[in-house]
């Protein structure tokens, strides 16, 4: 009965030996999958970051001409009221 015993023990830590390298399987595959997704993702944010720097840069522009602008044209405004024109 002893022997019976023992080799039910033995098969028990078998057992859970397999369990335990197939808990371990797992849970290598998930950690590669979620660096994958990791992975993918930064490379998405770098994406982003490089696309709204480029776009920040264009509205520095813009806004830089448009103020350029808003001077050339409040000086022609003041040389055509000094040459007698009324605006609205």
């Amino acid at each position: 009965m002893e022997k019976q015993f023992v080799d039910l023990l033995t098969e028990e830590l078998k057992l859970q030996e397999v369990v335990s390298e197939e808990h371990s399987r797992h849970m290598n595959v998930t950690l590669a999958e979620a660096k994958r997704v990791a992975s993918q993702y930064q490379k998405e944010a770098e994406k982003c970051n490089a696309a709204t720097e480029i776009c920040e840069s264009a509205r520095e522009r813009a806004q830089a001409l448009l103020l350029k602008e808003r001077k050339i044209t409040s000086l022609w405004e003041r040389r055509a009221r000094q040459l007698g024109w009324e605006g609205e």
